[in-house]
């Protein structure tokens, strides 16, 4: 059996007009041609589609089964071109991001997360919490389309862009001695005891802030270890010792807490957008990307 689109788009207008000339004008063909293309569509589904006389066309119940089922093939065949179309320009589809706790805190991503989703809200974003070095391995094996995350060591495969650079800052108790300094020197801490990550966390904020802290000849009395920065917050409000957050988390707006610029120039954190080089980007990841990029501290607008 061989038919094609345009024998049913033909049979569905002379089924509706119910009338050769009338259907030929509306598909601006000539007469013959179309009358041969009804003959041939009735050849190929064996079976006379409509009863002709010299004064009337009439369709069959075979015909009027045909124009039901045309007529649900037709718009099948454009509702699925209109689903490529649609996947294509990124607006349906889904997308996976991976993000460390700090992410939802920066401007740069809660913006895009939500310029994203007024502009493509029928995209599917599936958010998982993770920590930097977690979200290697999902990137690299495609179950994962998108990492933001903090600068750490990549693996080949993975490329990345830089989103912002933020700065540490101390964190202490409203009643703390240095809550009223100001900005203060990171040398200032050395003698403090530190609430701070589980070194078995694999958060890339452990390894930058430690570096930190020993460019400085600063060894941390760490008398808290725990996984999560909102642990760590939710301790040093308790008074049970201080901490280094990027300054993004101040958006949790602890009433307890009292955020210290440093004032060292290298007591800065950075956030990645990381992809994998050899996997397709899709257009949902596409316009993410460019929504992030177009977020970044200094971008032109």
């Amino acid at each position: 059996m061989n038919i094609e689109l345009r024998h049913l788009r033909y049979f569905i207008a002379v089924a509706e007009e119910l009338h050769f000339g009338r259907a030929a004008r509306r598909l601006n063909i000539s007469q013959p041609p179309l009358s041969q293309q009804i003959l041939q569509l009735e050849a190929e589904t064996s079976a006379r589609l409509f009863n002709r006389t010299n004064r009337s066309v009439q369709l069959t119940a075979a015909g009027q089964q045909l124009l039901n089922d045309a007529r649900a093939i037709l718009l099948q065949v454009e509702q699925a071109a209109d689903r490529a179309a649609r996947l294509h320009r990124g607006e349906e589809g889904g997308l996976r991001i991976g993000f460390t706790s700090s992410a939802p805190f920066t401007a740069v991503v809660s913006d895009a997360l939500f310029r994203f989703r007024q502009r493509w809200p029928q995209v599917h974003i599936q958010m998982q919490e993770i920590n930097t070095r977690q979200q290697l391995a999902p990137l690299h094996e495609g179950r994962l389309d998108l990492g933001v995350m903090r600068n750490t060591p990549l693996p080949a495969d993975l490329a990345h862009q830089l989103l912002m650079s933020e700065p540490l800052c101390a964190v202490v108790h409203k009643a703390h001695p240095l809550a009223d300094a100001g900005a203060i020197s990171v040398t200032a801490l050395a003698a403090e005891p530190f609430v701070f990550f589980d070194a078995q966390g694999g958060t890339a904020l452990y390894s930058d802030i430690l570096a930190l802290l020993h460019r400085y000849q600063i060894q941390p009395y760490i008398t808290q270890e725990v996984g999560e920065a909102m642990t760590i917050l939710g301790l040093v409000a308790t008074g049970l010792g201080v901490s280094i957050l990027p300054a993004s988390f101040r958006r949790a707006q602890l009433a307890d807490l009292v955020w210290l610029p440093l004032t060292e120039e290298d007591a800065i954190s950075e956030l990645w957008l990381v992809w994998s080089a050899s996997r397709e980007i899709t257009a949902p990841m596409a316009n993410m990307m460019a929504l992030l990029r177009e977020n970044r501290p200094g971008s032109a607008p």
